[in-house]
């Protein structure tokens, strides 16, 4: 007796929750394989790849990066625009700030339904230092 297999295909929809990592496996029920005998349909499991943000790296629900700012803002301190995943948030710079601080913003990193938690964002600073000097500036 010869075993015939139907292969077909189809278009699911699926819902992702906010927060998945990278290698996450979903399971679909019944929409696996075909059973053997004319058993029921198996399982579907998927394997999810989260792409790299262009900007932001991630650590579990918290994300980072490197923010520039200028060397008067980090000498006197002053406000700059932060991009944060769903916009953009003013935050203050104290005066004195070095390359390579580090500040937290509460709550602007990743939402997982799962953990039924919102994780930080952070970003470190990076002082961009002028190579050239007008004359008066030197003066200063």
């Amino acid at each position: 007796m010869e075993v015939v297999k139907k292969i077909k295909n189809e278009k699911i929809k699926i819902d992702i929750p906010s927060g998945v990592e990278n290698d996450s496996v979903m399971r679909v029920v019944g929409k696996g394989n075909a059973g053997e005998n004319g058993g029921s349909y198996g399982d579907l499991y998927i394997i999810l790849k989260v792409e790299e943000h262009e900007i932001f790296k991630r650590d579990g629900l918290d994300i980072y990066y490197e923010m520039p700012i200028s060397f008067t803002t980090a000498a006197l301190g002053g406000n700059i625009d932060i991009p944060t995943l769903t916009t953009t948030q003013e935050y203050h710079i104290p005066a004195g700030t070095q390359t390579g601080t580090k500040f937290r913003i509460k709550n602007e990193g990743i939402k997982s339904d799962r953990f039924k938690r919102q994780g930080d964002l952070y970003f470190y600073v990076k002082v961009i230092t002028p190579t050239k000097l007008s004359k008066a500036q030197k003066e200063n």
